[in-house]
């Protein structure tokens, strides 16, 4: 913990860590601020938003499956700090047609025929920027820390990243779609304003030609990263992990509304109790671990994410026996509920423990091959995580068009942490036999 607080004083971490937490807090403003309005104002069908919701989720995804291979290979071969800037100065453009959906929407103006078309393909320019961004912000850590620093570090960004999910969270569920709509902007200018202060990182390697065919450059970028045995089961184990999470929070808006018969501001509290949760893991796992990256804790975390998930589970199915349907529930109104201190409370420790989860995960992707290969392997990671969350998207979609009821869908949730679990015990298993190889 102390070595993260003298990060947050060091010029070699401050601006980054600064540049992703206004991406994150950005991110979240716009796509909550959207898909609650949508959900909320639009549609008056739990089908009809669990496909929006999805389908939102599959938009913001999409370009990481694409164009990841193509992001490592410039954030490997180019200086990282040139192109953290490009693309937060293509990020004010990007706020700017997504803000001109939302007034059109908050207005009522074409809002299905134009309106949610510009949401959606701002949506996708932001998953195109984030694509190119994600890779960075790990990959540079090595460049700019000791090694000793860097699990700290990846700690930081990750707790960050959350913090400020929960507080973009919490501006989507309270202000008006135009107030999101200036913000988004005004936030995109700050973001790009400190990273001009990003130290310069260049490649650690002579530059190459980038290969842009896209298919072939993403199988050869998995190819090369999986034969590092731990590096092969983090990435397993991280895509698992996202592809639970994807499932998870395709089901909150929803699930707040028609099960919970909660208000948007609710579904807010949701996001931003899972925020925190997350935040408190990515924190705690380092003090824990005391600075070794290591997957000890692993499959435990991700047990105990499991019986969480269980748990609310159980608390959603008894819910319905103690609200009647009809108007929904103010956050007053929920947390004088007798079960709603029983659902924050599940929440928050299936956000801590997956936070605990996945953050040395991370740091095995940064730490565990040459520096020169750090954001090509993060890319690698990122192509696979994708489809993961595709996948889990698609599953989320596909239990709904049958019919299956949003709280039955959350035991699928709790089934695939034993999955992770595994993976989590064959890396943890996988580092021990590097370590004793090394002795």
């Amino acid at each position: 913990m102390l070595t993260s607080t003298h990060l947050l004083k060091q010029r070699r971490f401050a601006p980054l860590f600064a540049t992703q937490l206004l991406n994150a807090f950005n991110d979240n403003l716009y796509k909550n601020a959207m898909v609650l309005f949508v959900v909320y104002s639009v549609y008056n069908s739990a089908e009809q938003e669990t496909v929006f919701s999805g389908v939102a989720s599959a938009v913001f995804i999409l370009p990481f499956f694409i164009l990841s291979a193509l992001a490592g290979q410039l954030a490997d071969m180019r200086d990282k700090a040139v192109i953290i800037r490009a693309v937060k100065m293509a990020e004010i453009a990007i706020m700017c047609v997504g803000a001109i959906g939302l007034v059109l929407a908050y207005m009522g103006f074409l809002t299905h025929l134009l309106a949610i078309p510009l949401m959606m393909v701002a949506l996708f320019a932001m998953g195109v920027h984030s694509t190119f961004f994600g890779p960075i912000k790990y990959a540079i850590l090595p460049q700019h820390l000791e090694r000793h620093e860097v699990l700290a570090g990846t700690g930081m960004v990750e707790a960050g990243t959350y913090i400020a999910i929960m507080a973009g969270t919490i501006l989507a569920g309270f202000i008006e779609v135009e107030v999101a709509a200036v913000l988004v902007i005004a936030i995109a200018v700050i973001g790009y304003l400190t990273s001009r202060s990003v130290p310069p990182a260049p490649p650690m390697i002579k530059a190459e030609p980038i290969d842009l065919h896209i298919i072939r450059a993403s199988f050869t970028l998995i190819r090369n990263t999986c034969h590092y045995r731990e590096v092969f089961y983090a990435i397993l184990a991280i895509s698992f992990f996202w592809a639970i999470g994807t499932v998870l929070f395709i089901q909150f808006p929803p699930l707040a509304k028609n099960v919970l018969m909660a208000s948007k501001e609710v579904a807010s509290l949701f996001l931003v109790t899972f925020s925190i949760g997350v935040a408190v893991g990515s924190v705690a796992i380092n003090a824990m671990l005391k600075g070794q990256v290591s997957a000890r804790y692993a499959p435990f975390s991700v047990l105990v994410m499991g019986g969480f998930v269980a748990a609310f589970y159980l608390v959603c199915r008894n819910w319905s026996l103690q609200v009647q349907a009809g108007e929904l529930l103010s956050i007053g109104e929920f947390l004088a509920q007798p079960l709603a201190p029983l659902v924050l409370f599940a929440l928050l420790m299936i956000a801590i423990s997956g936070g605990m989860f996945v953050v040395p995960l991370y740091a095995f992707l940064t730490t565990k091959v040459d520096p020169s290969e750090a954001s090509r392997t993060v890319a690698a990671n990122n192509i696979v995580n994708s489809g993961a969350m595709v996948i889990g998207s698609l599953v989320a979609l596909g239990l709904s068009a049958i019919g299956v009821p949003l709280v039955e869908q959350l035991l699928l949730s709790a089934i695939m942490c034993l999955v992770s679990a595994w993976l989590g015990y064959r890396l943890y298993a996988a580092e021990k036999a590097e370590q004793a190889v090394a002795e």
